[in-house]
């Protein structure tokens, strides 16, 4: 089933039984509220939800009402954690070439993560505001997940069958922050503000095929500005799966039902695919011209970031957002 979130009823908005074209959508009136008091009982919400769409999808539904994209929230406005990794290590291997740095050993078998902005999320077709063009500004195209309740120190294994949800996330940052940031030991925090999630999250059977060991196999593709900016295959060089990175981020600590956990910029070895950030595109242009080319994002700059499935349909619709000042 594919599901979403209006923007009514207070932060958390309104969840919505979406369609499979994403065409119409339901309100689950009676069954949850919203996502997050889904998450929290979900083994006993998601019979009932499953039920709504099939309903839905056999024309039995009550209160059908045509999907509007710019009337959608983030599937979870909010979230109790949102913690990114950084799974893609031909991202890493290639930035940290480019300034002359190793990639530690280490880096191999043990996943990248950080504890990311998860107080708000931007929708999927809300502006991404940012104070100065100086800053540096950059998406960050990406897959994510969704968990229920996630014991400590789960293993893979048990953490797979955790993982309930999958969609998209503009992950932004702030380039020219970054370095001084990092610089003092301390990690992310000016330099990574608010993310937007995809128009719907689907539970991994709408993957069918392409979810193989809790990871998504479909390219992921990039517009900029209405040009095509990138589309590398999301199951390839995927240095961690998702279990993996489940399992990484309980290791101390249970996670709470509405954990999202993040890829990390989608790159492939190959880089005629493109890219899936400003970041990694200016490093390949520093490897091969010996320096970068392309600038950062400015003020009126658009961006859209899609998955489609093998028939060429849109999986968990578009993040199509303009860069503007607040």
């Amino acid at each position: 089933m594919k599901l979403g979130t209006l923007k009514e009823g207070g932060r958390d908005g309104t969840l919505i039984v979406v369609a499979r074209d994403l065409s119409c959508a339901v309100r689950a009136t009676g069954i949850a509220d919203t996502l997050q008091r889904a998450l929290e009982d979900w083994s006993n919400v998601a019979p009932r939800l499953n039920a709504l769409s099939d309903a839905l999808h056999e024309f039995r539904a009550d209160g059908v009402f045509a999907l509007d994209f710019a009337a959608l929230a983030s599937p979870l406005p909010r979230a109790y954690e949102f913690v990114d990794g950084s799974a893609y290590l031909p991202h890493v291997e290639r930035v940290r070439r480019a300034r002359g740095a190793e990639v530690p050993e280490s880096f191999y078998v043990d996943p990248l993560m950080y504890q990311a902005v998860s107080a708000g999320f931007y929708g999927p077709r809300d502006p991404v505001r940012v104070p100065d063009e100086a800053y540096g500004i950059d998406l960050e195209a990406e897959v994510v997940i969704v968990t229920d309740d996630v014991p400590m120190a789960a293993t893979p294994e048990q953490a797979a069958g955790h993982i309930q949800l999958v969609g998209l996330v503009n992950d932004v940052s702030l380039r020219n922050l970054i370095p001084n940031e990092l610089a003092k030991g301390f990690g992310f925090l000016q330099s990574k503000p608010r993310s937007a999630l995809s128009p719907v999250f689907v539970t991994p059977d709408e993957l069918g095929p392409a979810w193989i060991d809790s990871k998504v196999h479909r390219p992921l593709t990039t517009h900029i500005n209405g040009e095509w900016f990138g589309a590398p295959e999301a199951g390839v060089d995927m240095q961690f799966s998702f279990a993996e990175l489940v399992a990484h981020a309980a290791k101390t600590r249970p996670l709470s039902a509405g954990t999202i956990v993040g890829s990390g910029t989608v790159a492939n070895e190959d880089t005629s695919l493109g890219a899936s950030c400003f970041a990694e595109k200016r490093t390949v242009e520093t490897l091969e011209h010996g320096k970068p080319l392309t600038p950062f994002m400015k003020y009126g700059d658009t961006v859209r970031i899609e998955m489609f499935d093998a028939a060429g349909a849109s999986i968990f619709g578009a993040i199509e957002q303009r860069i503007e000042k607040p």
